[in-house]
């Protein structure tokens, strides 16, 4: 008799070999995992009850992030030679924001999710150093990647995807959480220069992403959708938008005391001015992003790594619209931040849920493989772009 043939098991890797294949994209689960914490202490009028539930997943991102460094430590010590060849793939070299992003999003989680837990001392501490080592690391990613790309990479236009954006974002990353730490310092010229700190890596971060973006949405209108496993990316174009938002608000909460009038007031006009319209612009390339997931879904994107997407950029767009419900007195945008929580909500389970059968399996520590190809269209186009 004849039987379905059944998909092979993953083979089982030696343990020096478990690490081998594990690159800096695995810090952004402990992003994802991170964000739902702090976005969830952000939001307007949440019940006492859940802030039990904030500080479980800000925990669980404070473990990931420890077992991670010390994987990412063994690997760099065991397989040296996949590590540098990491640094010179320019599909790989960009997650290198997100081991800055990781340390910060944990770090300011202590401060917001984790704060009820820890205690306001112990969370000062801990944010003090993540904040700094991932201000560091991100800033020199910042200029890093970009330096490598055009020198050692040779990337074409075809090949840019919003990856490219992750080593860019870091410093807002920074810019939205640096002003937690502000009120912590003596007053006087300590708390301004890192509130005006904090400004100026929003401009580094905005401008640097203002030069990325045309050359990632050219790509996809010139040379048609992504492949099926990096549709997902096109959520982190949501990542600049809502954490600048974020990052303007915090700055001008902050901003009473610190800088002389009027520039305290001028930044809280500033950050309502900045954040409804880049708001407006994130809803409507959430609306663009889900469709083309929707897409590829349809023609067998199966999970990968890059299902993180979902998680982190739409946290930061549940704070901004948390700090324009703030600064505006609005209930549309409470109503906006709750139901992008709830997307959040979702998009996390979706993600570990394929990351822990992932690990389970053995097939996420193995090399990778060939990506599905989308299947060819049955009709062509014109050179004018006309169906034939």
């Amino acid at each position: 008799m004849v039987t379905a043939a059944q998909p092979l098991p993953a083979p089982v890797l030696p343990r020096a070999a478990r690490v081998r294949h594990l690159g800096p994209n695995w810090y952004a689960s402990v992003m994802g995992t991170a964000v739902v914490g702090s976005a969830g202490a952000a939001l307007p009028g949440h019940p006492s009850g859940l802030r039990g539930v904030f500080a479980g997943f800000w925990v669980l991102s404070l473990l990931m992030l420890i077992v991670l460094l010390a994987a990412r430590a063994l690997h760099w010590g065991r397989h040296g030679d996949q590590a540098r060849a990491h640094l010179l793939d320019p599909a790989v070299a960009p997650f290198y924001g997100c081991l800055a992003m990781a340390l910060l999003a944990v770090g300011g989680g202590a401060m917001t999710a984790g704060r009820p837990l820890l205690g306001t001392g112990p969370a000062v501490a801990l944010d003090t150093v993540l904040f700094t080592s991932g201000t560091a690391i991100g800033l020199a990613a910042a200029v890093a990647v970009p330096y490598l790309m055009p020198v050692r990479h040779r990337v074409e236009p075809s090949q840019a995807t919003p990856v490219w954006l992750l080593p860019l974002v870091a410093p807002m990353v920074s810019a939205a959480l640096g002003p937690l730490l502000v009120p912590r310092l003596p007053p006087g010229q300590p708390r301004e220069s890192l509130l005006l700190g904090c400004f100026a890596l929003f401009g580094l971060s905005l401008f640097a992403t203002l030069l990325m973006l045309p050359l990632v949405f050219g790509r996809l209108i010139t040379s048609g959708p992504l492949p099926l496993a990096l549709t997902p990316t096109l959520f982190l174009v949501l990542g600049p938008l809502g954490q600048s938002t974020t990052a303007t608000a915090l700055i001008a909460d902050a901003a009473p005391g610190v800088v002389p009038a009027p520039y305290d007031r001028g930044l809280g006009v500033f950050a309502v001015l900045y954040g409804v319209p880049v708001m407006g612009f994130a809803l409507l390339w959430l609306g663009l992003a889900t469709a083309h997931v929707v897409r590829a879904r349809r023609r067998g994107m199966g999970f990968a790594m890059t299902w993180w997407a979902f998680t982190f950029p739409v946290g930061t767009c549940v704070t901004g619209a948390a700090a324009l419900a703030r600064h505006t007195g609005l209930a549309g945008y409470e109503a906006l931040a709750v139901g992008l929580y709830a997307v959040l909500l979702a998009a996390w389970l979706a993600a570990a849920g394929g990351t822990l059968r992932g690990l389970l399996s053995g097939r996420l520590l193995q090399g990778p493989r060939p990506a599905p190809v989308e299947p060819a269209p049955a009709t062509g186009r014109t050179r004018s772009g006309a169906v034939r």
